[in-house]
């Protein structure tokens, strides 16, 4: 085990990204300023896609890593059968569910099951299909619906907050089902669709369009959520959920319902383009 890898594992993550949590929300104006400003330069952040593109209005940090789009800054693609990308970033992997398991990276996997948190909420997804994006600290951070559907069920799943980057999913085990979560469960016209919000160090917080905050508070054992007959129905192309800083969604769609383009891993997304189409 390597000395960073290793690090990951003595880390008191909760402790951190509670810290981080106060932090992002900091209304001090000089610190606030100092921040966003150094993350712009840092990750060469393009404020011009921004709704409002002075750094310096965001009332925190956390404003403005969630901030909005101005319109037409993203748009749907214009098929009405494609699937969209959920989110701006980078694909992590996407493909088959083989056996019931999903590829991390090189000699790394993970169940369906463990992901969900459940054998029966899983079945549906045996020999499906997944895509996972990653968001880094540069991105938009609002996640959004590939596909139109109703909300049946959520499930926060409590777990570690190791890092999500690129050499930390290469590296540690069956991270994204040791993570916390939070597990979104929807109806389509072609069946069950699962999108996972996926936390990671540092992440201060999971929001949904429905519930607001969802994490924190961590979790200390899984917290589901019936949302049938609540009417909660979200459009294709609807922003569904954000992130208070960079990490990973997955989606998860049954077998012979959707097709999934081919996609390398590191191909860059953007919301609303294709990621496949559905059959």
């Amino acid at each position: 085990m390597s000395p960073k890898v290793l690090l990951q594992h003595l880390l008191p993550h909760r402790l951190l990204s509670r810290l981080a949590y106060g932090v992002a929300r900091s209304r001090a104006g000089w610190f606030k300023d100092w921040l966003i400003a150094l993350v712009v330069r840092r990750f060469n952040v393009d404020m011009a896609e921004a709704a409002d593109p002075e750094p310096r209005n965001y009332e925190h940090f956390n404003a403005f890593f969630t901030r909005e789009l101005r319109p037409g800054a993203r748009v749907a693609d214009p098929d009405p059968r494609c699937l969209l990308m959920p989110a701006d970033g980078k694909i992590s992997q996407a493909g088959r569910i083989e056996a019931g398991r999903i590829f991390q990276a090189k000699g790394q996997s993970f169940t369906a099951a463990e992901l969900l948190g459940s054998e029966a909420m899983a079945a549906p997804y045996a020999d499906g299909w997944f895509a996972n994006i990653y968001l880094s600290p540069r991105d938009y951070h609002r996640v959004h619906m590939p596909w139109s559907g109703t909300l049946v069920e959520t499930l926060h799943v409590p777990g570690r907050l190791f890092t999500v980057a690129p050499w930390g999913v290469q590296a540690i085990p069956r991270l994204f089902a040791r993570n916390e979560r939070l597990v979104c469960h929807f109806e389509t016209e072609f069946g069950p669709m699962c999108s996972v919000m996926v936390g990671a160090l540092l992440v201060s917080g999971v929001e949904s369009v429905w519930n607001g905050e969802e994490i924190p508070p961590y979790a200390h054992s899984p917290i589901r959520r019936d949302w049938r007959g609540q009417g909660i129905t979200l459009a294709r192309f609807a922003e569904m959920a954000r992130f208070n800083y960079g990490s990973t969604v997955i989606l998860l769609f049954p077998r012979d319902a959707v097709a999934l383009d081919a996609f390398a891993t590191e191909t860059p997304t953007r919301v609303g383009q294709r990621l496949g189409r559905v059959l």
